[in-house]
């Protein structure tokens, strides 16, 4: 079968012929960049915290009689007082540990600052999340340390109610590889947000991810633990369960703090700042936005896809309505029944390769526009590639059926004058 009889029966029919190219072409440039954004969503969710997050819950909660003030005894009464709540806490039968945390990766509440190499250096090497804590958060979010030590517990000092660089840190290996890309990081001397005074990395941890999601990979896992614990009336408190014992370790903890002091704001869930809920809460609660976006490109993908291939069996439908005459000489002189579905089939790759084409360069226009835009990365030319075989397999599949009725005109029903 030669492509001259096809392109006159196609010149018949040029407004048809342009709408489902530009259908195609559209449906595969949106669909590309869609199910590309999918794959960012799905990284993103299933980016690693570097915590054991198995059995590890959060309290948040807001002392009511609790000092207010900045001057030392506020600060040593606020301090008691966190220090009693995590005895209290440490000594629960179904608690293995529990350290205060300033924050938590996916919290979306983060100190932030900068990392220099040199005394007062005005332009930071690089830009890092401070988690504020005490020797327990190794064991209590199962961070994996690979050299170094931890903190010990006559290191950790309170906080001072005051910018207070520490002598000691522990930093992550995504940070430790920015700083010194050599690999010598253990035992270096670093100065937080361009100050003179040198704090040294005694530990290095695997992974630790920043409380903000929106963070790229760049700088999600940019963390640095300070031996600092933390001090105010509003306090977290991460916790980790023995193993099966998550539920009773959340009812357990709660009593705890309310016998040791019931002047406090505390729930049983999440509920606005406070509240005793499992990690896996904050999760989703951090990606719920995420997750949304993710099943409603899915959604608008599977409408899309769904739209065009309806398209394309209504036109061809309409087609074979209208050329039965003609099918019918054909049939009459000879040809199969495969014969009238291979023309119908080679028709529609043809339209579907135009469109297809079309659609590839609106598809690359379409991720470039949105990288000027919305700071995206690039689209693989793979989505490209994948997204092209997929128009084109559901072009033949749309129009087989058609096809195969128009196989089945009879050559006399076909032939009478309409």
């Amino acid at each position: 079968m030669t492509l001259p009889p096809i392109l006159a029966a196609l010149k018949k029919h040029k407004a048809g012929v342009t709408l489902i190219t530009l259908q195609i072409a559209l449906t595969l440039a949106i669909v590309c960049n869609a199910v590309f954004i999918i794959g960012q969503r799905i990284d993103k969710v299933n980016r690693p915290t570097g915590m054991n997050e198995q059995n590890l819950f959060l309290i948040q909660q807001m002392y009511v009689n609790a000092p207010s003030g900045d001057d030392p005894d506020s600060i040593a009464k606020r301090d008691a007082m966190i220090r009693t709540d995590l005895a209290a806490l440490r000594g629960l039968p179904g608690v293995e540990a529990a350290a205060p945390v300033s924050s938590l990766p996916l919290l979306e509440s983060s100190n932030n600052g900068g990392v220099g190499l040199k005394p007062n250096q005005q332009d930071s090497t690089a830009t890092t999340t401070f988690y504020s804590t005490d020797d327990q958060l190794l064991k209590t979010l199962g961070l994996h340390l690979i050299s170094g030590r931890n903190f010990t517990p006559n290191e950790i000092t309170r906080d001072p109610g005051g910018n207070y660089e520490p002598p000691m840190a522990i930093i992550t290996t995504a940070l430790a590889e920015k700083l010194f890309p050599s690999g010598d990081a253990l035992g270096k001397t670093i100065y937080f947000n361009g100050t003179a005074t040198p704090t040294t990395i005694i530990g290095i941890v695997a992974r630790l991810q920043t409380p903000n999601t929106e963070a790229g990979n760049s700088r999600a896992w940019n963390s640095v633990l300070l031996p600092v614990r933390p001090d105010d009336s509003y306090t977290r408190t991460a916790v980790r369960a023995k193993p099966g014992q998550l539920d009773a370790a959340m009812r357990e903890a709660r009593t705890a703090l309310i016998a040791v002091n019931p002047q406090r704001v505390i729930s049983n869930g999440f509920k606005g700042f406070v509240g005793i809920y499992p990690f896996s809460d904050v999760r989703a609660r951090a990606y719920r936005a995420d997750v949304g976006m993710a099943i409603l490109m899915g959604v608008i993908c599977v409408i899309l896809l769904a739209i065009t291939g309806a398209g394309i069996v209504g036109l061809t439908s309409f087609w074979v309505g209208q050329r039965r005459k003609q099918i019918g000489i054909r049939r009459a002189l000879g040809a199969t029944r495969r014969d009238i579905v291979r023309y119908f089939q080679i028709e529609n790759l043809f339209i579907a390769g135009v469109g297809v084409v079309l659609g590839a360069i609106l598809a690359i226009a379409l991720n470039l526009w949105l990288m000027q835009q919305f700071q995206m990365d690039r689209m693989s030319i793979a989505y490209v590639l994948v997204g092209v075989v997929v128009l084109l397999l559901l072009g033949q599949g749309a129009v087989f059926a058609p096809a195969v009725r128009a196989s089945h005109v009879s050559p006399v029903e076909a032939t009478r004058s309409v």
